[in-house]
């Protein structure tokens, strides 16, 4: 599996041109774009189930040619450790690649002095 392959089961939001759709769990697939039974385009499509819980129309599917994708949002099964690489590509740019040590945040309120 090379760094550019999509598992369609891993698949929870589509960018589109008027923006990005969430997507039903395991709902996105390809394959021939058709309408009508037995209809075939011969052009590659996609399918998904859009998880949409404004709309009236529930649930909401979206079907297309798949060449109008412009980019996939995967969930991924593991858990990514930061490794040495990441850590001085961070420092290189400014920033912490350590986020283990977390800062308390309060919720007080400060009063301005002066």
């Amino acid at each position: 599996m090379s760094h550019n392959d999509v598992a369609a089961a891993r698949v929870v939001a589509v960018l589109l041109a008027d923006g990005w759709h969430r997507i039903v769990p395991s709902s996105f697939s390809v394959g021939p774009l058709g309408f009508g039974a037995g209809v075939n385009l011969g052009v590659p499509g996609f399918r998904f189930e859009e998880a949409d819980a404004g709309s009236p129309y529930q649930p909401t599917v979206l079907a297309g040619p798949l060449d109008s994708i412009i980019a996939v949002r995967q969930a991924t099964s593991t858990v990514r450790r930061i490794s040495a690489p990441d850590q001085a590509r961070a420092a290189h740019n400014g920033h912490r690649a350590d986020h283990g040590a977390r800062k308390p945040v309060h919720a007080g309120r400060w009063a301005p002095t002066g």
